[in-house]
């Protein structure tokens, strides 16, 4: 009997030990996501709307394995206008990927972004930030921008504010005055 006893236990104590990858998935935090479709959000401060999103698909992800912040992730594209004090729109923004980060109040946004002002000024650009409290964008990327009278190319990004009124351009790679037609002038 003490030898059946014996064994029973080694082959509980053998049976319980658990792979690298189960403790590993054990240790890691939970992913917690809510799914939203067909999304419109408001957003306002001071009690005026500042901006109105749409996007198709919205994922909210509350925690996630290295991750503590939390953010909503539009994987698919999104659409923003942003509204000057008066609720006119004064810009549009679209891309096809975007990544608010909620306790930072900034979004990310890449792969085809464009964002185009009420003068028609037209940025574009691969890779951009949006920082919420400060109404700018901003990137590090190569970005062009191209206005009714300019066309402007920066090698390594811009700051602007989001009406356009401010724009700083971090080593312009080329710069043109348009035609009345939108067109370069011959010469340039």
């Amino acid at each position: 009997m003490k030898k059946f006893l014996i064994v029973i236990a080694a082959l509980g104590w053998f049976s319980c030990e658990n792979s690298e990858s189960d403790i590993k998935a054990l240790s890691d935090k939970n992913i917690q996501k809510d799914e939203a479709t067909k999304v419109e959000s408001f957003l306002s401060q001071g009690g005026a709307v500042k901006a109105r999103l749409t996007a198709p698909v919205m994922l909210r992800v509350m925690a996630q394995a290295r991750v503590d912040t939390p953010y909503v992730e539009f994987p698919k594209k999104l659409h923003v206008d942003f509204f000057n004090d008066q609720k006119v729109v004064e810009s549009q923004l679209d891309s096809k990927y975007g990544r608010y980060f909620e306790s930072l109040n900034k979004v990310y946004l890449r792969d085809s972004v464009k964002v185009v002002s009420i003068k028609g000024d037209t940025l574009t650009c691969d890779d951009l930030w949006w920082d919420q409290n400060l109404q700018k964008f901003y990137t590090d990327k190569p970005a062009l921008l191209r206005s009714p009278t300019n066309f402007i190319d920066a090698k390594y990004g811009l700051e602007a504010t989001q009406d356009f009124k401010d724009i700083k351009f971090k080593e312009v790679k080329d710069s043109r005055i348009l035609t009345e037609e939108g067109t370069v002038p011959n010469g340039q």
